[in-house]
């Protein structure tokens, strides 16, 4: 056994831009270069969202940086990936997209106690600009308070 890597990348806008409604853990469908390039922590989320093709849920505009040590095998840096969950849950995603202006983004990529690459989705649906300013005031307001706390 080899020891366990603390990857946990994490997509930050997300949680400015969308409200998260409900969250999934599906696995993703990797090369050996790709994996071994988010061991090494060198994957971006950001701009990054999940759509379906032929009732099968892919990730697009997910960066994995090339593996450094790759040959002629390596893998393309934004290539489409396909996501990994069962069937129930790749159709409740696609009934919700249908029915109402719902979309997936990626919340964060790490990798679990078994060595696998896993993408943590959400179901989303986006912020107007009202929202997104109160979500600064909130920041603001508790960023404000600790300040007061340490004082």
């Amino acid at each position: 056994m080899h020891k366990q890597e603390n990857i946990n990348i994490k997509n930050r806008k997300v949680s400015f831009e969308y409200e998260l409604i409900e969250r999934f853990i599906a696995g993703i469908q990797l090369t050996g270069t790709e994996i071994k390039s988010i061991r090494g922590g060198k994957a971006n989320l950001t701009d990054s969202y999940c759509q379906f093709y032929n009732r099968e849920l892919f990730v697009k505009n997910l960066h994995i940086s090339e593996y450094e040590m790759g040959t002629c095998n390596n893998h393309i840096a934004k290539r489409d990936r396909k996501l990994l969950l069962n069937r129930k849950e790749l159709l409740k995603l696609e009934k919700k997209i249908k029915e109402s202006n719902f979309t997936i983004v990626p919340v964060r990529m790490f990798i679990n106690e078994s060595g696998l690459a896993k993408l943590d989705i959400a179901l989303a649906r986006g912020k107007k600009i009202y929202d997104k300013r109160e979500s600064i005031k909130e920041k603001d307001s508790k960023r404000e308070i600790d300040r007061m706390m340490k004082n």
